[in-house]
C-alpha cells in the first residue's frame, strides 16, 4: 500500500517460461491432429479459399439484376469448372510425360553411360554408380510419374468433397459479414478476417495475370527451342506457379528432362536459362512495380510456410501454403493490436510500408513545458527552511478563509504592479508561496544570503 493505493498487479498470470512451453505443446498437438485429418482437412481449406475468392462475385452480379441465387448458383459453376480443369490439366501434362518418355530410352541409356563412366573416372565404387545410376534409370522415373497419376484419380473423391463443400460455403457465406456485424466485440476478428480475405483474393489474382504471363513466354521459347509438347509444359508452368518459390523448379523439371534427352546438356542448359530469365523479369522485375508485395509476408516466411504445411498436408499443403499462412496470421496477430510487432517482422521488409508508421500519441501544447518548469528547480525560490513559513495550513477554517486572501493578495500584486527587475535589484526577492504565485518579501536584516 502507497499512499493508500493498491500497487497494480501485473496482467501475466503465469511465468514467461511456463506461456512458451504450453504454446509449443498446444502447437505440435495441433499439427499432429492437422496432419492425421489431412485427407479431409485439406480439400474442406481448399474449398474455404475458393469460397473467399470467388464471394464478390455473387455482390457484383446481384447489383447488376441477377437472382441472388441465380448468382450463387453461377458462382458456384465458375469455381467447379475452374477446378475441374486444373485437375484434367494435370493429368494431362503428366499422362503426356508418361508416354513421351518411352520413346527416349536409347538416349536415356547413353546418357546413363556416360554418367556411369564419369562418375568412376571421379574415383566413386562401382556400387554406388549403380545405385545412383538405378535411381534415375527411365523405369524409375516413369514409375514416379505413373505414381503421380495414379495420385490424381485416387484425388477424384476429394474433388467431390471440395465442390460440394463450395456449394454449402458460398450458399451460407452470402451473408455472413452483416450476421457477424451484429455480434459485439467483434469488430477486430472482422478487420482481420476482412484483411486475410483481401490478400488472399489479391495473391490469387495477381499469381494467376503474371503466372500467365510466365507460361506464354515459355510455351513460344520451348516451341521456339524445339522440345516436344511445349503447350503442356507451358501449362504445367502455369499450374505450379500457384506453389511459391519451389513451383518454379516443379515446372522446369520435365521440359528440362525431354531437352536432355533430345539435344544433350546444351539443350538443357537453354531452357533452364530461358525459364530462369522468363521467371526472373516478369515476376521478380515487373511485378514489384506494378503491384508490389502482394500480401504482406516475407520471402522467408513464405519459403518456410511451404515446406511446414507440406509436411502437414501433403501435396496440397503447399499449393495451399500462402492463404494457410494469412489465415493464421490474421487469427493469431492481426487482430491483437498489442502484437503489432510481430506482423513488421513477419512482412520482412514491407512491414514497415504495409502498416504505415507507428501511431503518434497527440500531446496537449504545454504539458510538456510545464513539467519541465517543475522539474528544473528556480534559482531565485526559497531555500527549504523558508518554506516552512508558507506551509498550508490544515485548519478548516483557513482553508475557507483561503479564496478570500486570494483576492486580497491578488488586488495587492495588481496594486503594486509586475514585478521586475528593479524589485530585484532593491533588495526585494519573490519567492512562491502555498498558493502557486509569487510574492515578494523583503530581504532578511542582515542583508542578501
Amino acid at each position: 500500500m502507497v499512499g493508500g493505493m493498491d500497487e497494480p498487479r501485473s496482467g501475466r498470470t503465469l511465468p514467461l517460461w511456463l506461456t512458451v512451453v504450453l504454446g509449443v505443446a498446444g502447437t505440435a498437438v495441433a499439427v499432429m491432429g492437422l496432419s492425421a485429418g489431412a485427407s479431409i482437412i485439406g480439400p474442406i481449406v481448399l474449398a474455404f479459399v475458393l469460397t473467399v475468392v470467388a464471394h464478390p462475385l455473387i455482390g457484383a452480379l446481384v447489383r447488376r439484376g441477377v437472382r441472388r441465387g441465380l448468382a450463387i448458383a453461377i458462382t458456384v459453376l465458375l469455381v467447379e469448372g475452374v477446378l475441374l480443369g486444373f485437375a484434367v490439366a494435370l493429368f494431362l501434362a503428366f499422362g503426356q510425360l508418361a508416354t513421351v518418355l518411352p520413346q527416349y530410352s536409347d538416349e536415356w541409356q547413353n546418357l546413363l553411360d556416360g554418367l556411369r563412366s564419369t562418375l568412376a573416372g571421379a574415383g566413386i565404387g562401382p556400387d554406388q554408380v549403380a545405385d545412383l545410376v538405378h535411381s534415375v534409370s527411365p523405369q524409375s522415373v516413369i514409375s514416379a510419374v505413373e505414381g503421380i497419376l495414379a495420385s490424381i484419380v485416387r484425388s477424384v473423391g476429394a474433388l467431390v468433397l471440395v465442390v460440394a463443400t463450395v456449394l454449402f460455403m458460398t450458399a451460407e457465406g452470402a451473408g455472413i459479414a452483416e450476421r457477424l456485424g451484429e455480434v459485439p466485440g467483434t469488430f477486430r476478428l472482422r478487420e482481420a478476417l476482412g484483411g486475410f480475405a483481401r490478400n488472399t483474393r489479391r495473391y490469387l489474382v495477381v499469381t494467376s495475370i503474371f503466372g500467365f504471363l510466365v507460361a506464354v513466354v515459355d510455351t513460344v521459347a520451348l516451341l521456339v527451342i524445339g522440345v516436344p509438347l511445349p503447350l503442356i509444359w507451358g501449362l504445367l508452368s502455369f499450374l505450379t506457379n500457384y506453389v511459391p518459390n519451389i513451383g518454379f523448379f516443379l515446372g522446369l523439371a520435365p521440359p528440362t528432362l525431354l531437352a536432355l534427352l533430345i539435344g544433350g546438356p546444351g539443350l538443357a542448359l537453354v531452357v533452364i536459362v530461358v525459364y530462369s530469365l522468363a521467371n526472373f523479369v516478369i515476376q521478380s522485375v515487373i511485378q514489384p512495380v506494378f503491384v508490389g508485395d502482394a500480401v504482406g509476408l516475407s520471402v522467408t516466411l513464405s519459403f518456410l510456410s511451404v515446406i511446414i504445411w507440406t509436411v502437414i498436408l501433403g501435396p496440397l499443403g503447399a499449393v495451399l501454403a500462402i492463404p494457410l499462412t494469412l489465415l493464421v496470421h490474421a487469427v493469431l496477430v492481426g487482430q491483437d493490436p498489442e502484437r503489432r510487432w510481430a506482423k513488421v517482422l513477419l512482412a520482412g521488409t514491407s512491414g514497415g510500408a504495409a502498416d504505415g508508421p507507428a501511431p503518434r500519441h497527440p500531446r496537449r501544447r504545454g504539458i510538456g513545458r510545464r513539467r519541465t518548469a517543475e522539474a528544473v528547480p528556480d534559482p531565485a525560490s526559497p531555500r527549504p527552511d523558508e518554506w516552512a513559513a508558507h506551509e498550508p495550513t490544515t485548519d478548516p477554517s483557513a482553508a475557507r478563509a483561503t479564496p478570500a486572501a486570494l483576492r486580497v493578495s491578488s488586488a495587492e500584486d495588481d496594486a503594486a504592479g509586475p514585478v521586475g527587475p528593479q524589485a530585484r535589484s532593491a533588495g526585494q526577492r519573490p519567492v512562491r508561496s502555498a498558493q502557486g504565485r509569487k510574492d515578494e518579501v523583503p530581504p532578511p536584516a542582515g542583508g542578501m544570503p
